[in-house]
């Protein structure tokens, strides 16, 4: 058992008081109604696999919008899930991200700062198994995009809301959530796949000692949208002494489109003058331009075979790392990956 529930007798007679979940996940809700509602369905009980309801918490923080979580839905919430709104918030996610940390009952703290991305049935089970290996492990889990090609690639061509729902009707969503993997592809941060570095993850978890070592996610990061706020935690955590870093290998996160800033909510040119500003604000914050932490990752999990294809492409891309290493290094490398 994950977790034992306590019991207390009173003077009244005896009652049963549970324990504090193991793990607290935050999720961050901003003018995306439709798509946070299918992130929210792929976090129940009767979708993720091999868990209790007491295991695991859900603390859905949603900043004010034109566009907000219908109260139908939020209201008919299982116990194990709260629902905040924010009005008159920040432009940044930073602020609400520490507000939902600070409500978390967890031993354990798992951020997902977009909350347009939908979960594989696996996600909250390894978490929890990953922060078994080690009272130090940062637990993270590979981002994908809904579609062939990344979005704000694919809006140009057409993609949007029609296309994503034909999508996900063609893999009868949600009645095997692996079947994502069959309409997707990596997401920019996670492009360069499973065995190279990655520059931040959608999904993240570590112990609650962690998460105040690193003061939770830094507010300085005011941009609209964060800027570069979650590849900042990731980098931070990740390089913290000591961890482990977990990623939970079968498992995934996949973005919705819904005009975000960085993903085909703007004009290629709006997007890049985005990029530029974001860089720049992580160049004065943190003095140096934003590299991906090296780590050396423990793979947890079982991976489907819809999963299968992603770690072809992740040795390809490997093998495609080493070639080009020996090219600039003047040697021939003894190993492909590809054909090991």
């Amino acid at each position: 058992m994950l977790r034992k529930l306590l019991q207390r007798a009173d003077h009244g007679g005896e009652s049963l008081v549970i324990a504090p979940p193991v793990l607290s996940i935050v999720v961050i809700v901003y003018d995306m109604a439709e798509q946070a509602e299918k992130t929210v369905r792929s976090l129940l009980l009767d979708y993720q696999r091999g868990v209790r309801a007491r295991d695991y918490e859900v603390i859905i923080v949603e900043n004010e919008s034109a566009r907000p979580m219908a109260e139908a839905f939020t209201r008919n919430l299982p116990a194990n899930f709260r629902y905040f709104y924010r009005k008159n918030a920040e432009c940044s996610p930073a602020t609400a991200i520490n507000f939902g940390a600070r409500r978390a009952r967890g031993e354990h703290i798992c951020v997902m700062i977009d909350g347009a991305r939908m979960l594989t049935p696996g996600v909250v089970r390894n978490l929890l198994l990953g922060h078994q290996l080690s009272p130090r492990s940062v637990v993270s889990v590979p981002g994908y995009h809904l579609g062939a090609e990344l979005q704000q690639l694919a809006v140009n061509s057409g993609y949007g809301n029609a296309e994503e729902a034909r999508l996900l009707s063609s893999i009868d969503w949600p009645l095997d959530g692996y079947r994502l993997f069959d309409i997707s592809c990596f997401s920019g941060s996670s492009a360069p796949g499973f065995f190279l570095p990655n520059s931040e993850s959608n999904c993240i978890s570590l112990p609650r000692n962690l998460w105040q070592e690193l003061q939770g996610f830094d507010e300085q990061f005011d941009l609209s949208g964060g800027g570069l706020i979650n590849l900042d935690f990731y980098k931070r955590a990740c390089e913290l002494p000591g961890v482990t870093h977990v990623v939970c290998i079968g498992e995934g996160t996949f973005h919705q489109f819904h005009g975000g800033v960085t993903t085909g909510g703007q004009a290629a040119e709006k997007r890049a003058a985005y990029i530029d500003e974001a860089k720049a604000q992580y160049r004065k914050l943190r003095g140096a331009e934003f590299e991906s932490p090296h780590t050396e990752p423990v793979f947890l999990g079982e991976i489907s075979v819809n999963a299968m294809r992603f770690v072809q492409q992740s040795m390809a891309r490997v093998d495609c790392s080493q070639a080009r290493v020996a090219q600039e290094a003047g040697v021939t490398p003894l190993v492909r990956v590809a054909d090991a």
